[in-house]
């Protein structure tokens, strides 16, 4: 079933329509400087009419039976998007970094890369990220690799969300 376009969105956002809602469900992660793990997240995508979208992910890691072990990541920020289908994604981590990404939509696929990452004193080295959503048979699948650590960039996190 084709996403309905809301009466009051931007034209701007017409392309990245697809993205809109509460998205649920989870994935897996790894990372050469950490234990692999399963996770459960909670997306929103919102917008009140003008040309962005305000994003907010948590997510908790969980056990094989999705049963919380603890809280994870939390991120919120803005997608500023254009009517030729690119954005800027500003981001800011609960862990103490922001990042700047660059990215272009192309039908229900965005593929973001980072420009820019800056971090507090006290915050985990990231230098890095590439994000890539994509809608596949109404569910948004994702995956996340990330430069940190002294690491290149490598692959983090995957999975998939359906509408909640």
């Amino acid at each position: 079933m084709p996403f309905e376009i809301p009466p009051n969105l931007h034209p701007n956002l017409h392309k990245f329509a697809w993205l809109l809602g509460r998205w649920e469900g989870g994935g897996d992660g790894d990372y050469p400087t950490i234990d692999a793990f399963k996770f459960h997240q909670e997306a929103i995508f919102q917008q009140d009419g003008r040309p962005f979208i305000h994003y907010m992910a948590k997510a908790t890691v969980v056990d094989d039976a999705g049963n919380k072990i603890r809280d994870a990541a939390q991120e919120t920020g803005f997608l500023r998007c254009q009517e030729d289908g690119s954005v800027e994604l500003l981001l800011t981590h609960n862990t103490g970094f922001l990042e700047l990404w660059h990215g272009k939509v192309d039908g229900a696929k965005l593929d973001l890369t980072t420009d820019a990452v800056i971090r507090t004193e006290t915050a985990k080295e990231v230098t890095a990220g590439h994000r890539l959503y994509g809608l596949v048979e109404s569910e948004l699948w994702f995956a996340y690799d990330m430069a940190a650590a002294g690491q290149p960039l490598t692959p983090h996190l995957w999975g998939k969300l359906s509408r909640a």
